[in-house]
């Protein structure tokens, strides 16, 4: 699979980009990146926390991962919608992994240690697209929270 990634990455072809797998950790990928650079553009530090939550959800290397995050950022920039990407989480993961993707969400939008209001409505956005509810969302922002060693905000 890396391979093919970089091999099209490198060609300039990532759009002919497909299958499974492939495109599912492009399409998490892309909504990280989109989660990161809501506010401002997309630092060193949210691309190492991309690259490193990429490794942790799909066990990919760190060559790979940054692979994969370079892939779906060109895809993010060239898409004017969200649609695409949610369609694939939806229906390639059940909802307990949804769940996981939305934690993942909230790890980049407290990378600086505070959540911004954009970020906060994006977050809210994707969960509703991919089918998390409120309650769970809001769950999976405690947890997060207490993992970051956050204090949650009143």
């Amino acid at each position: 699979m890396f391979e093919r990634v970089r091999a099209l990455f490198e060609d300039g072809k990532e759009g002919e980009l497909s299958g499974g797998r492939d495109e599912l950790q492009i399409a998490v990928a892309a909504l990280l990146i989109e989660t990161a650079q809501v506010v401002e553009t997309l630092g060193d530090g949210e691309r190492r926390l991309i690259d490193r939550l990429l490794e942790r959800r799909f066990g990919v290397s760190a060559e790979e991962a940054r692979v994969l995050e370079r892939v779906a950022e060109g895809r993010a920039e060239r898409s004017i919608q969200l649609y695409g990407f949610v369609r694939t989480i939806n229906d390639r993961l059940a909802r307990e992994r949804r769940i996981e993707i939305v934690e993942m969400l909230w790890e980049v939008a407290y990378a600086d240690g505070v959540l911004d209001p954009l970020e906060d409505s994006l977050l809210r956005r994707i969960s509703a697209l991919i089918d998390v509810s409120d309650h769970e969302r809001g769950a999976s922002r405690l947890r997060v929270l207490e993992r970051l060693g956050l204090v949650e905000e009143e």
